[in-house]
């Protein structure tokens, strides 16, 4: 199992979150996401590492984009 934990930027509610989860969890493998508003933060449970193209491209579907 694997773990990725991105920041994202301008979430800011509960249908901000829902929003990446619904997105990050069609990435094929992943697990669980869960979400720390409170820092911006997303944590990404998989069975294997995720292709960082894939992470961000769900991002962006959502309507957010990673942080720095």
């Amino acid at each position: 199992m694997s773990t990725t934990t991105i920041s994202v930027e301008g979430m800011t509610c509960g249908g901000c979150a829902n929003s990446v989860r619904a997105e990050l969890s069609h990435i094929p493998g992943v697990h669980d996401v869960g979400i720390d508003l409170s820092h911006g933060t997303v944590t990404i449970a998989s069975d294997a590492p995720i292709d960082a193209a894939d992470i961000r491209a769900a991002i962006e579907e959502a309507g957010y984009q990673l942080a720095g």
